[in-house]
């Protein structure tokens, strides 16, 4: 049923044809696990499979089998039509945990959606003023923050990135907003956490060196002014964290409250 090949650099490469009338997740599960099983006992250290997204019988095999997903190759495999859909790759190395549940959490986390996190810092003047900034990726200004980095605490990657984009150390406070983004740029949804950065002033501002790689400029700015600056989810949430009761934590999507 299976197809074992030697690949490079000690490593082992199955195929199977996709065939709808084929056999079952368990009879293919008990299949796959007795080549691998067979291949790295044979000293070989990585067992790899690709298959086509449409094929689910096999991929859940696959992830039964304790294999992990590692990548999708864009548009690789062939269709019947003439067009062309993804192939997932999937591998499991000599020292991986496949049984208990360390296998499966595993396996799992290496299958299941992961949501990108973002840690964005609210920074306010007396005057209640906002500061911005002025991005050389995008054309619409953003709140000092970014991506939190895995296995970072968000607070402590929207210090990171305070220090990063402005170039000082800021004492983040209490959560203000939680939100939820919809797909934008040509990134998938995100959730986004905004945080208290205290108060600034004109002359810390002055004080700041920016990463001009990713910042251009600064500024302070009202609500008002900064509806012409950034899109309007933004400044949805943006007002939903300026306008927050104290002690309050507002949770939005798309900075609507909900």
């Amino acid at each position: 049923m299976i197809d074992i090949a030697a690949g490079p650099d000690g490593t082992a490469l199955l195929h199977w044809p996709v065939d709808p009338a084929g056999p079952t997740v368990d009879a293919l599960q008990q299949a796959v696990t007795a080549a691998a099983d067979e291949v790295l006992a044979e000293g070989r250290h990585r067992v790899e499979v690709r298959r086509p997204a449409t094929d689910p019988v096999g991929r859940r095999a696959l992830l039964l089998s304790g294999f992990r997903q590692e990548g999708v190759l864009r548009q690789a495999a062939p269709l019947p039509d003439g067009g062309h859909g993804d192939l997932i790759i999937y591998a499991r190395l000599a020292s991986d945990t496949v049984h208990g549940p360390n296998g499966f959490s595993g396996v799992m986390n290496s299958a299941l959606p992961r949501k990108r996190l973002i840690a964005h810092v609210v920074m306010r003047d007396p005057a209640g003023r906002v500061l911005l900034c002025q991005t050389t990726f995008k054309p619409d200004w953003e709140l000092p923050g970014g991506i939190v980095e895995p296995g970072e605490p968000p607070r402590q990657g929207a210090v990171r990135e305070v220090k990063e984009e402005l170039g000082v150390d800021r004492a983040i406070g209490r959560l203000l907003v939680v939100d939820w983004l919809p797909p934008y740029l040509g990134w998938e949804d995100a959730c986004e956490l905004i945080f208290d950065g205290g108060v600034v002033t004109e002359d810390d501002l002055a004080g700041f060196e920016l990463d001009q790689r990713e910042i251009v400029a600064v500024r302070l700015c009202t609500l008002e002014e900064a509806a012409e600056l950034v899109i309007e989810g933004a400044h949805r949430r943006l007002t939903a964290a300026c306008t927050v009761a104290d002690g309050e934590t507002a949770y939005t999507e798309h900075g609507r409250r909900v």
